[in-house]
């Protein structure tokens, strides 16, 4: 009678065991993965304006994933490159990849691309004319003077049989690449968010989508545009080099490519900007 006991009291043990084990298991997979960016703080830069209101529904997002965005605001294109490069900011969101191998060969920045944001098609936008054919001989047409946005502006003007480039100009195409210009049109260089804002001394002018927004001119007042399929000027979120496959990184790249910011970004760009991913 004893040793049944005890054979009864080893199967109860055993199965208690087997029991014990099955819970444990069970609870290691039902349990939640710790997030990896648990008290995880990033500063990325934008431009000030309407990339505030897209980013706080950005920084919206990545907290429920555990990362806080704490951003960084610039008014100067090539603030955003040397914050980054010198460790002040963790990424930034503001720039298309001719902007930054440009700003790479000129300063050896270690600055790499991680997720495509938004697309603004450039144009050319006048109050004077309705049409690229109305426009006069000797017209004024100004262009945005850094080296990426130049030659995108160029590019457009050249599309429109107003001037013609030099064979086998690049992206990064000067106004010293122009070998045939028949209105003899003065081709004026400014700062990229003064062109939009200059318009009205201007017959026409080359304005970035976003600076147009910003310079309140309208779709009505585009009367030509850069193509929109294979554009090389997708704008997105760059990180350093040794950052680029971290796990924060992709965090902040989900936390932007999802439709609750997507909706966000066409309601404050109202069509003038795309989503780009």
């Amino acid at each position: 009678m004893t040793k049944n006991k005890n054979l009864h009291g080893l199967h109860l043990s055993r199965r208690a065991a087997l029991a014990a084990v099955a819970v444990s298991a069970a609870a290691l997979f039902a349990a939640p993965a710790p997030s990896f960016a648990e008290d995880k703080s990033i500063k990325v830069g934008i431009m000030a304006g309407e990339e505030e209101d897209i980013w706080r529904v950005v920084a919206s997002e990545a907290s429920k994933k555990g990362l806080k965005i704490e951003t960084v605001i610039f008014n100067d294109y090539t603030q955003p490159n040397e914050a980054l490069e010198r460790g002040e900011i963790d990424a930034n969101a503001f720039q298309h990849q001719p902007y930054l191998d440009n700003q790479i060969q000129q300063h050896g920045y270690h600055i790499i691309r991680v997720g495509y944001t938004g697309v603004w098609p450039i144009g050319l936008y006048t109050k004077k004319y309705k049409s690229v054919a109305e426009i006069p001989e000797g017209a004024v047409i100004g262009v945005p003077n850094d080296p990426s946005n130049e030659g995108r502006a160029l590019r457009v003007l050249q599309n429109e049989g107003l001037i013609k480039l030099k064979e086998g100009t690049g992206i990064l195409a000067t106004v010293a690449d122009v070998t045939d210009n028949p209105k003899k049109i003065e081709i004026k260089e400014l700062d990229a968010g003064i062109v939009g804002r200059s318009i009205d001394d201007l017959d026409a002018g080359i304005v970035n989508t976003d600076w147009a927004l910003k310079s309140g001119l309208s779709p009505a007042e585009r009367i030509a545009q850069e193509p929109i399929t294979d554009n090389p000027y997708r704008n997105f979120i760059a990180v350093k080099d040794d950052n680029k496959d971290a796990d924060w990184v992709k965090t902040l790249v989900s936390s932007y490519q999802n439709d609750t910011v997507k909706a966000e970004f066409d309601k404050v760009y109202k069509g003038t900007g795309l989503s780009a991913y």
